[in-house]
């Protein structure tokens, strides 16, 4: 469990590289999967562990893993941009009530109507945190891409769970990562990018320590947790990013936000705690 408190610290601190990075969401995550993959390869080299596949059909799956989670990034990040730090994390939150709706499905279990409630609790806290519903709002687009990065972070933990107990976390990590970057590498050719050196260096640092380690970290953790059990401590990122952006960016969320956010957390705990 101690992994995934670490990796979930780590994760909550990223979100502020979306303000402090220039750049477009894509580009951002590009440079983070980019430079997690040259930290990761030399380490997993090293340390004699081995990177290929066992089956041919998981490259197929590690693949499909790789495009959630650029898609989840770029959500995540975009979401930051267009709002706030707060409305991305709290909204990205809401990923353990996408797991519970999502789990019978990759478990083989009934589907319960009890989950419709944490649900319901969710939906008041996104109408807390977004002031208005409207598409001309900013705060409102980055609340849809905020849970559009929590639904593609369930599915990908749930895939993940195919893969913990036959595979160490940093090779899962590793082709992720380069398969998210092969995924994005179009983007650039088409809209080029002219990062400068600071973005270079904050790239640098979010790929390697907040993606590399933590991410290797949070997927090796979940080797003895369920996807839920994992859940619940993830849902304590907004915690530390909310923190950190209003001590490093001055973002302070809401009265208003900060009892939505509670709202989501709630469930969050709530639908892990059910296990």
């Amino acid at each position: 469990m101690i992994p995934i408190h670490v990796a979930t610290f780590l994760f909550g601190l990223a979100g502020l590289f979306g303000k402090w990075v220039e750049l477009p969401a894509f580009a951002i995550v590009f440079g983070r999967v980019f430079f997690a993959g040259l930290f990761l390869f030399p380490l997993l080299f090293f340390s004699s562990k081995p990177m290929g596949f066992q089956k041919r059909e998981d490259g197929f799956w590690l693949a499909f893993q790789g495009a959630l989670l650029a898609l989840h990034w770029v959500a995540f990040f975009q979401s930051i941009q267009m709002a706030s730090v707060a409305v991305g994390l709290l909204t990205f939150a809401t990923f353990p009530v996408f797991t519970t709706a999502l789990e019978p499905f990759f478990e083989k279990r009934a589907f319960s109507s009890r989950a419709m409630v944490p649900a319901g609790v969710t939906l008041a806290g996104v109408y807390g945190v977004v002031p208005a519903f409207e598409l001309s709002s900013a705060i409102f687009q980055g609340a849809l891409w905020g849970l559009l990065s929590g639904f593609t972070f369930a599915l990908l933990s749930l895939v993940n769970r195919r893969f913990v107990r036959r595979y160490h976390g940093g090779m899962i990590a590793l082709w992720q990562d380069g398969f998210a970057a092969l995924f994005l590498f179009p983007f650039l050719w088409v809209s080029p990018v002219s990062p400068t050196a600071k973005d270079l260096l904050l790239l640098l640092l979010l790929g390697a320590v907040l993606t590399g380690v933590s991410h290797t970290l949070f997927i090796q953790g979940m080797r003895h947790v369920s996807a839920r059990r994992a859940s619940i401590v993830a849902s304590l990122e907004p915690v530390y990013g909310i923190g950190a952006a209003a001590l490093f960016l001055g973002e302070v969320p809401s009265v208003r936000a900060l009892l939505g956010g509670a709202l989501i957390l709630l469930a969050a705990f709530w639908v892990t705690l059910k296990e």
